[in-house]
């Protein structure tokens, strides 16, 4: 009896003493996250792969695969065929035949005939040769150049045995050129916001399709190159010497995995994605940078006991849209489970060189049907979309709100864009997860030859990468109480876009607006927040009715809100 006693209370005093799990706050996540990024990795891994023009299946892009391969095998990532049941931190790379040939760029060099010194040389301009180009006969080829500015004037003209040169895209001009018979086209369209005139050696990347059966080769110019060669057509000198030589061969497309297992539920998971392919250092070799030093922290704080991850946390690197769309398609378990998809495309920009801003873009709000007062579109633009499309979620201001502290702690520019599409962020929402894009936009250099290492910073990847990773792990540890956390600050960011709406509207009625239109616009915010408030219920591990309180709560009180601002708009 006595010893049952002592027993018992020699469990409760256990119990009682047991260090319970702190719930730890965004603030804590990022300081613990800061302590540890350097930004050295993410640097040091933009820099191998940015050498390389990486396309799936080339030399540069598995390269690039096996280097990271290498840093998560250090940071203690086991391949996951090898691995124990009890090994939390796991890799595999996925094998699959390219359906088409991929292609690498060898040398190109483009001379006016009977001049001695090149236009252009891939040595320098290395986004010169069209993606798919074949390659010309092993000296080059002499051939005239034919000015084409529209359709009508290629239909009339004989092209056989001629290089087309056109300053515009040739997709209009495509299957005419290979019914024609033309050897290869010349061609310019850098946009404005490349700023041509001031980076007169740019050039932009461009693409043909695989050249299966047709044997065509194209060269982009820069705006110094376009020039000079116009020049030369105006004086009657309407040949040019052109020597591209290029590899096309069978391979295969490579997607590199990482994933660390949670110990509560770990077949629900966050997956970061970033791709590979695209030849330039921001685009993207920074966001396979960026995420790989994540992972490598990631790693090091589970090993060392600095943390544990509830639910899993998955790294991704591969073909833009098509391996994160096949890790989503592929399997229908494991996409139910993706709670949150986060895109790293861009991510390392020096804004000093490059311009333009860090942005997050948001998932479809409303901002993307009425884009107005502060909310922008980047010059990639979006189309409008519809009340039908929108995504509400509290990802968008819990992400926000993460990446402005890192900003204010770094005095680093933090921004946002409404949805538009183009990226990793893509397959998620399509799939209907939670999904949003970390990037940069406008970049002088964006998609040319000229994004190399040195318009990348050091502290750009450390600030994102500390951002991404620190809200990552609050995710994925989140419950009620994170819940509730995000819910009362989601409700103090709805009032302030209800406020400045309702100023915007309160102008735009004064200058004409239609009242009906402008009520429109408030309450698809109101509904959008609502939404988002529920949202916040996917963290618990349950039915929790306090928060199920709350949240009910916060909707009564946005409604109230919302019928006060429709009333002050028909005063």
């Amino acid at each position: 009896m006595i010893r049952k006693f002592c027993f018992s209370l020699t469990l409760l005093v256990l119990f009682q003493c047991k260090p319970q799990k702190k719930v730890l706050s965004s603030d804590d996540y990022l300081d613990l996250v800061r302590t540890e990024f350097t930004g050295d990795l993410a640097y040091e891994t933009t820099a191998f792969v940015e050498k390389y023009w990486r396309v799936a299946g080339n030399t540069g892009f598995n390269e690039s695969v096996y280097w990271i391969e290498k840093h998560l095998k250090k940071a203690g990532y086991v391949l996951e065929s090898d691995a124990n049941p009890s090994d939390v931190l796991t890799y595999r790379i996925e094998k699959r035949p390219l359906k088409n040939p991929t292609w690498e760029p060898v040398s190109a060099s483009l001379k006016i005939a009977g001049q001695d010194v090149p236009i252009l040389v891939s040595e320098t301009n290395r986004n010169m040769t069209y993606l798919n180009s074949v390659s010309t006969p092993r000296d080059g080829i002499t051939a005239e150049v034919v000015s084409i500015t529209n359709l009508e004037d290629l239909k009339a003209t004989s092209l056989t045995g001629k290089i087309v040169f056109v300053e515009q895209s040739i997709w209009p001009f495509y299957k005419e050129l290979l019914a024609k018979g033309v050897l290869g086209i010349i061609t310019y369209n850098n946009p404005s916001y490349l700023q041509p005139e001031k980076n007169t050696t740019s050039i932009q990347f461009r693409s043909l399709p695989p050249q299966l059966e047709s044997k065509l080769w194209g060269i982009a110019l820069s705006f110094d190159a376009k020039e000079k060669l116009k020049a030369s057509l105006e004086k009657g000198e309407n040949k040019v010497h052109v020597n591209i030589k290029t590899k096309i061969y069978a391979s295969e497309e490579l997607t590199i995995i990482a994933d660390i297992k949670g110990s509560k539920m770990p077949k629900e998971r966050i997956v970061f994605s970033a791709h590979i392919q695209e030849p330039g250092a921001n685009d993207n070799a920074t966001g396979v940078g960026a995420q790989l030093e994540m992972a490598s922290i990631a790693a090091n704080l589970i090993t060392n006991n600095k943390i544990a991850l509830d639910r899993s946390m998955t790294f991704l690197w591969g073909d833009e849209i098509i391996s994160t769309r096949r890790y989503i398609t592929d399997d229908e378990k494991r996409a139910a489970d993706i709670k949150w998809g986060i895109s790293l495309d861009m991510v390392g920009e020096n804004t000093a060189i490059t311009g333009g801003s860090f942005l997050i873009e948001k998932m479809p709000d409303p901002s993307a049907i009425w884009t107005r007062g502060k909310d922008k579109h980047s010059e990639w633009g979006g189309d409008v979309l519809a009340l039908e499309d929108m995504k509400p979620h509290y990802l968008n201001d819990f992400i926000i709100s993460n990446f402005k502290k890192q900003g204010a702690f770094a005095n680093w520019e933090v921004n946002t864009n409404p949805f538009e599409g183009g990226s990793d962020h893509m397959p998620f929402l399509d799939a209907d997860i939670p999904g949003l894009l970390l990037w940069h936009f406008t970049d002088q250099f964006y998609h040319t030859d000229n994004d190399r290492i040195d318009k990348v910073s050091k502290e750009t990847l450390k600030n994102v990468g500390v951002g991404a990773l620190a809200s990552g792990l609050q995710l994925v540890n989140s419950n009620s109480k994170t819940a509730s956390g995000i819910l009362e600050n989601l409700v103090k960011i709805s009032n302030k876009r209800l406020s400045n709406e309702f100023e915007l509207s309160k102008v735009a009625i004064k200058e004409g607006a239609n009242i009906a239109d402008e009520k429109a616009i408030i309450l698809a915010w109101e509904d959008w927040y609502k939404k988002a408030f529920e949202s916040v219920s996917d963290m618990s591990y349950g039915e929790d009715k306090k928060l199920h309180e709350e949240i009910n709560n916060a909707k009564t009180a946005m409604a109230l809100n919302v019928k006060n601002i429709l009333l002050e708009l028909e005063k």
